[in-house]
């Protein structure tokens, strides 16, 4: 699988824009007690984090709220950076499979404890899994091959698989799978039975207060200013580094490069690509760089409802072959960025740029032009893009929505750009109700069935696709086969079907590129669906 981890030094300079900005900023900090990010116990991470709408396990499916729940909970098993077809032992020692494969049985760590002291069981393990089937959030999607937990012993839990076939074990290390105090939980009005998502009532609490074994639990959560966290005392993985951690709310992309260069925050995950630019050979902060597996993708309804001339495939595959996708990545990402096919990123189900190539969409704007006359539409059509207002990974929704209006405007397609709060948007997007939208895409887990299975179940209804049988066929089929290279044929015939569909369009996988102060290291970053390694950050020596 691809994987790239390498620190450059880059250039420090002070952009007219960031000193216009910067006595705003310096205000608005002062409030926040800066002085918290000059002790060395306390780990300061500037991150938009305005898509955050809860951070319960069976709950989450935002962008940012992995980072934190990555560093207060522990799962099963987990995944090492660049290492992401495999697993290694986590709060679980070992496993095996049982029955021909319909049991897995995890023999688990005897020396865990969650951050109020109590030892981890096999009870709590069976509380986490049974919740999250029965709470009936999008994570239970993420376990649907799991029918149901049951302890052997105290530090004993068997996993009872539906389809042997399918994988799971991957699936386990995803953020969804998190481990957590029963005790805690219940105490909070946490319910694991059927009906939980009726009558559990524990995610207000878990919105504020983690209940895991993670280096870190949380404190604290204000929705558009701040994520606290405090050291686990009784952390089975070592000492924990820093006292504190805090994950400031900073929207504002110049805001964060200059809270960096003040010292007032440790880590920038949002700067553009001509900011981290500036920081060129700088003494004093570096760059940690990462493939993801995320992406960033472009809808188009299929609803003749919600827009007629988006209902038409010849249209969407108009606005697909409209797109200057190398302009996107070259002069919006700086190069740093890659482009999968469809739904699948680049390193998974046999996503490569070589079959980007075969069968990619790409900017050809005589094409886009019949296809608009073939949908009796030569002349072009219009609609509205929605966008969250916020940046992604090197640049911003606004950049991008406007750099696509002024792509499709070539062939006559006129783009009403719709920027929105990024939950306003989620909420829209997920009950079907846009015409298009500019969103991400982050792994759940890195196994390629989760992606298939989703564009054409909740995704699909978000985009009112409804489904070929023959598609569903070659997903199930594809996510059951156990040779690789049939594997992997069968995810490129899926990918042909999205193709040919236009519901999806891929614009870029963008390469991780967060700035660091040289006050700490060890800043190790993940495509496993949580961002970086939090327990590994420490002060520099």
């Amino acid at each position: 699988m691809p994987g790239l981890r390498t620190i450059a030094r880059e250039k420090s300079g002070r952009s007219a824009l960031r000193m216009l900005v910067g006595g705003l900023v310096v205000a608005a900090f002062a409030a926040m007690a800066p002085a918290q990010a000059q002790d060395k116990q306390v780990l300061v991470l500037g991150v938009d984090i305005s898509d955050a709408r809860n951070f319960d396990p069976a709950r989450m499916a935002d962008y940012s709220s992995p980072i934190t729940n990555g560093a207060v909970y522990d799962s099963l098993v987990t995944q090492k950076p660049g290492a992401y077809e495999d697993v290694v032992p986590s709060l679980a020692t070992g496993w095996e499979r049982l029955d021909d494969g319909q049991r897995i049985r995890f023999t688990l760590r005897d020396d865990v404890k969650f951050w109020d002291g109590s030892p981890l069981t096999a009870e709590d393990v069976k509380f986490s899994l049974d919740r999250l089937l029965n709470v009936k959030d999008q994570p239970a999607v993420y376990a649907q091959n799991l029918e149901k937990t049951e302890v052997v012993d105290e530090h004993t839990v068997d996993l009872y698989i539906k389809n042997p076939a399918e994988p799971i074990m991957i699936n386990l290390a995803a953020p969804a799978f998190a481990i957590y105090s029963r005790a805690m939980t219940e105490a909070q009005g946490g319910v694991s039975t059927p009906g939980a998502e009726q009558e559990d009532k524990a995610t207000q609490w878990l919105n504020q207060n983690s209940a895991g074994t993670g280096p870190y639990h949380m404190v604290q959560w204000e929705r558009n200013a701040q994520i606290m966290l405090q050291k686990n005392p009784h952390y089975w993985g070592g000492e924990v580094p820093f006292e504190r951690v805090v994950i400031r709310h900073i929207g504002d992309s110049a805001a964060q490069l200059l809270a960096l260069e003040n010292g007032d925050i440790d880590a920038a995950f949002n700067l553009t690509t001509e900011q981290l630019a500036t920081l060129e050979d700088s003494a004093d902060i570096d760059i940690a760089r990462g493939l993801s597996l995320d992406y960033v993708y472009m809808t188009l309804t299929s609803s003749p409802e919600l827009n007629e001339a988006l209902g038409k495939t010849e249209n969407r595959l108009a606005v697909a072959h409209a797109i200057d996708y190398d302009g996107i990545i070259e002069h919006l990402m700086g190069g740093n960025a890659v482009r999968p096919v469809n739904f699948l990123p680049i390193g998974v189900g046999g996503s490569t740029e070589e079959l980007l190539e075969r069968i990619g969409y790409r900017e050809d704007l005589d094409k886009s032009r019949e296809l608009l006359a073939a949908a009796g539409n030569p002349d072009g059509f219009s609609f509205q893009l929605s966008y969250a207002n916020a940046a992604i990974v090197g640049t911003s929704y606004q950049l991008l929505a406007q750099k696509i209006q002024s792509d499709l405007a070539r062939v006559g397609i006129t783009v009403e750009l719709n920027p929105m709060d990024q939950v306003q948007l989620r909420t829209q997007y997920t009950g079907g109700e846009t015409q298009s939208v500019i969103t991400f895409w982050n792994p759940p887990s890195p196994e390629p069935q989760l992606w298939a299975s989703a564009s054409i179940e909740r995704v699909a209804k978000r985009v009112r696709w409804e489904v070929p049988q023959e598609v569903k066929d070659v997903v199930a089929a594809a996510g059951a086969e156990p040779e690789p290279a049939k594997r992997a044929e069968l995810y490129t015939e899926y990918t042909e079907m999205l193709q040919a569909q236009g519901n999806y369009i891929l614009l870029f996988q963008p390469i991780y590129r967060i700035a660091t102060s040289q006050a700490i290291e060890d800043f190790n970053l993940t495509a496993a669906g949580w961002q970086v390694q939090m327990g590994d950050i420490k002060p520099s020596q």
